[in-house]
């Protein structure tokens, strides 16, 4: 809707405030756009309570972006904008409760442009009751055009090459933006995200990437840019330090961890490379490593959450020529076994890693030593974690291995001697996990969209699992 073609969005909800976002697009470049805000009790704006003024212009890509204050806790609230002699359409948000008795999470991640349509974003959108959307990374991806995608479908990345300058990320920021069922599911339900690599490059961390090369110009200068472009586009709250904590009163704490920029050392080549092992190889970094210690040990909530980007869990894939990710924490086993003390030295129960990255379902009940973990008991399990497929990134099936091989594969390694602790994968199906907490017990759901390749409201069978208050042991539920 013009001028508004890049839609609505909310974000980062505490209990008393929320961000409120959208971006202005002028006919002809204008040196600064004044932009009203107003935020209501009701859809109709009988019942305004807050409203305000923003100044945007091209420093900022005319996005705007507003920290509302001053709110009501749990509260469901409406917004919309008004500028350039036009007024946007309405959208919905909510802020955290401080007794909730329930949460609702959407948790996704994996979201590439020419992979296909946003068939998850569109359900997602269509959920009642969500507390939030939890978007664990890879929310664009940085390629050229059919460098990793299907372009037969004709999604097409814009610019047609790697973006590395600052128009470039903006400009591939604004083409995902205009995508309805993104536009849809950012109108619905605030979001909470954090970067994973594909938001700066593939395979990032502190000082240099897998996918950045010399003739592509300094590193820090790129990552400055992906930084910039993403508070200017995500309904973030900018900060210093990416990682940060959400509270929803005495049921959940969640820590949204930064494993690629605060802290991470390069990744070790194999599990030979003495570099995996060096005490101060790190995935987090000393002081946010330290920040998580002091944040999980004094939390009282029932539930901790902890947004992480890539798997936590010791997990070996199975494959003759790949066996353990030297890009997850099993690169790291140092620090892994330092998070891993965390949590069993301290008695910190009910602990739920909420992972995306490797486009694949996953149910675990978590451990970093598979060989002390019993499958009866599920004793050496001190945590869970679950794994969000993608909501539209590449499968092992849209890699040219055939369907009845991969189901084969996840079956040899699923509940195995080489994942006692593994209890669920899907390595074909794109989607998103649903997570739903009580005092009692969580509960994750796996929805399936039947493809991607068209936009459809069509579904594959959900798989759900659930966990007790106090335990670690995972139970399929019954379809």
């Amino acid at each position: 809707m013009k001028p508004f073609y890049h839609g609505l969005a909310s974000g980062d909800p505490l209990p008393d405030r929320v961000i409120i976002w959208t971006r202005v697009t002028p006919e002809t470049q204008l040196p600064k756009i004044e932009v009203f805000w107003e935020v209501a009790e009701d859809p109709e704006f009988s019942k305004t309570v807050k409203e305000g003024t923003f100044e945007t212009g091209p420093e900022r890509d005319y996005t705007v972006k507003v920290d509302v204050g001053g709110l009501d806790a749990g509260k469901d609230y409406y917004y919309h904008f008004f500028a350039l002699n036009t007024i946007s359409e309405t959208a919905h948000t909510k802020t955290a409760s401080t007794n909730a008795e329930a949460l609702k999470m959407a948790v996704v991640s994996c979201s590439n442009y020419e992979w296909g349509y946003f068939n998850a974003y569109a359900r997602i959108a269509e959920e009642e009751g969500l507390d939030a959307v939890l978007h664990l990374g890879d929310y664009i991806y940085e390629y050229g055009v059919g460098k990793y995608g299907d372009t037969t479908i004709g999604r097409l990345n814009i610019p047609e090459h790697e973006i590395l300058s600052i128009q470039d990320y903006r400009d591939r920021y604004a083409q995902y933006r205009l995508d309805p069922d993104l536009q849809a599911v950012h109108a619905a339900h605030p979001f909470i995200s954090i970067w994973d690599d594909h938001e700066i490059t593939n395979n990032s961390y502190k000082d240099g990437a897998q996918n950045h090369q010399e003739d592509e110009g300094s590193y820090e200068d790129r990552k400055a840019i992906a930084r910039q472009v993403y508070y200017e586009w995500l309904p973030i709250r900018e900060s210093e330090t990416h990682y940060r904590k959400f509270s929803f009163g005495g049921l959940a704490d969640l820590l949204m961890l930064d494993e690629r920029l605060a802290g991470r050392t390069q990744q070790a080549d194999s599990t030979s490379d003495p570099r995996r092992d060096l005490e101060d190889a790190s995935m987090l970094g000393e002081v946010q490593l330290k920040w998580f210690e002091e944040n999980l040990k004094a939390s009282t909530a029932k539930w901790k959450l902890i947004g992480n980007q890539v798997i936590y869990s010791y997990l070996d894939w199975g494959y003759e020529t790949f066996r353990l990710n030297m890009d997850g924490w099993d690169g790291y086993p140092v620090e892994q076994e330092k998070v891993a003390r965390i949590i069993q030295d301290n008695d910190i129960e009910n602990v739920v890693f909420l992972t995306g990255d490797t486009h694949t379902s996953w149910a675990i009940e978590a451990t970093n030593k598979p060989d002390s973990y019993n499958p009866e008991n599920s004793t050496g399990a001190f945590a869970v974690e679950f794994g969000a497929m993608s909501v539209n990134s590449a499968n092992s099936d849209e890699r040219d291995i055939p369907v009845a091989a991969i189901k084969l594969h996840e079956s040899n390694i699923v509940n195995s001697e080489m994942n006692p602790h593994l209890k669920f994968t899907n390595m074909r199906d794109h989607g998103y996990l649903m997570l739903n907490l009580s005092p009692e017990k969580a509960t994750a759901s796996f929805h399936f969209v039947e493809t991607n390749r068209e936009r459809t409201e069509k579904m594959k069978p959900s798989v759900s699992f659930e966990v007790m208050s106090g335990e670690v042991k995972l139970r399929k539920l019954e379809e």
